[in-house]
């Protein structure tokens, strides 16, 4: 197993990469996805399933999506991503100490005195 980690220089090409001009596949995927969405909400055979293939929505919608998505290497929005950072934040404070067990001491005590008057 390797333990390569790119530089800051590879990352920096990285972003670069990342505001190029779309690939034909992107452009195929986006077209896809917006024939199918047009399709589904404009024609009401296409809501439903096949014999074949199955459920038409998933296929004409859902896929093209999904590939969109995972050509874009599962990158959630920039919106999504802040929110969710802002969720981890930790509390200011130092960590929770577990109480002293009186109630198991109290607890104890009346066991053994019902054990001793029975």
């Amino acid at each position: 197993m390797s333990n390569w980690s790119p530089t800051p220089a590879a990352a920096a090409r990285h972003a670069e990469l990342a505001d190029a001009p779309e690939s034909a596949l992107q452009r195929a995927l986006r077209y896809g996805f917006a024939a199918g969405l047009l399709g589904v909400c404009l024609v009401p055979q296409l809501r439903g399933s096949s014999e074949w293939i199955g459920w038409l929505p998933l296929w004409l919608v859902g896929m093209p999506a999904a590939a969109w998505w995972a050509l874009h290497r599962f990158r959630l929005p920039r919106v999504v991503g802040r929110l969710a950072s802002t969720a981890r934040r930790r509390r200011a404070g130092s960590q929770a100490r577990r109480r002293p067990a009186q109630g198991l001491r109290a607890a104890r005590r009346q066991a053994t005195q019902v054990l001793r008057a029975g």
